[in-house]
């Protein structure tokens, strides 16, 4: 297993580094995980300084829920007004470096422009053609995550390419660093708004994909398998009721190769994947 290391909005990942932890602040009322929405000033303050405290690196900022199974499309100039006003918010709360989920480079120009530092764009830089002069003219971190438009197989040499296809996108464009998402949740038979089609078992791809971690290239990896839904097919439990198989599956994450954890339960999934790196 070869680690990869990058400076991802000023903090350095993988290597011999510490695992990192990305708290999740979903600003989007219609996100699958209840727990993880803030969408008043003071909730939003709050959420933040508690992700800060319990030992996240970063925070990721959620103004649109991109759920492949919820109907959850928004205007962009709402997703803008939520994002920048809760960037607003962090920023005079924490000293956290921002991610900004989103595929919509609008909503990333005015992220960026505010002084947003990472993209977290879950069709990696495929959806939207304008992201690419998003991230050239602000060179941020990018996460890119494995997509494609079509229908493909489900194997990890799939995603490995889907992956380094973005990878010559993220270069071509100037960004400053990259890191690796290989779409747990987001391979799926059917599905509404942004997913990649496969035939096959998508609760099989996701663990496959886990398992393949460390071979999906030359950048650091991230995993977001937080209360997702392979975690439901497994243990038959609601999202609500997934923190333990989240633990379990991001402890897994780490052993496999992941140098970033994405979650909802920062202070546990921190703890988890402490332990986890001494195991790798």
């Amino acid at each position: 297993m070869i680690n990869h290391v990058a400076l991802i909005g000023g903090v350095r990942v993988g290597g011999s580094n510490p695992v990192r932890i990305m708290g999740i602040l979903n600003v989007s009322p219609e996100s699958f995980y209840k727990k993880s929405v803030a969408t008043t000033k003071s909730r939003i303050r709050d959420a933040a300084r508690c992700i800060e405290d319990k030992g996240a690196d970063f925070i990721d900022i959620g103004g649109m829920s991109t759920a492949p199974y919820l109907s959850t499309m928004i205007s962009e100039r709402t997703e803008t007004r939520r994002i920048l006003d809760a960037v607003s918010i962090i920023q005079n709360a924490t000293n956290l470096p921002i991610s900004v989920d989103t595929c919509r480079a609008g909503v990333a120009s005015a992220a960026l422009g505010q002084g947003v530092e990472i993209i977290n764009d879950v069709t990696g830089l495929k959806h939207d053609k304008a992201m690419r002069q998003a991230v050239s003219e602000f060179s941020p971190s990018v996460i890119l995550c494995a997509y494609h438009a079509g229908a493909v197989s489900a194997g990890v040499a799939t995603t490995r390419r889907l992956l380094k296809e973005s990878i010559r996108i993220a270069k071509e464009s100037g960004a400053s660093g990259m890191v690796l998402d290989p779409a747990i949740g987001f391979f799926r038979k059917s599905g509404r708004g942004i997913y990649t089609r496969i035939k096959s078992d998508w609760t099989g791809r996701d663990l496959s994909a886990i398992k393949k971690l460390g071979s999906l290239g030359s950048h650091p990896v991230m995993v977001s398998v937080s209360n997702k839904s392979f975690l439901g097919a497994i243990l038959g439990k609601d999202p609500g009721d997934r923190l333990a198989g989240s633990l379990a599956a991001e402890a897994a994450s780490v052993i496999y190769g992941a140098d970033i954890i994405r979650t909802h339960n920062v202070e546990a999934s921190r703890d988890a994947a402490a332990v986890a790196q001494k195991l790798r």
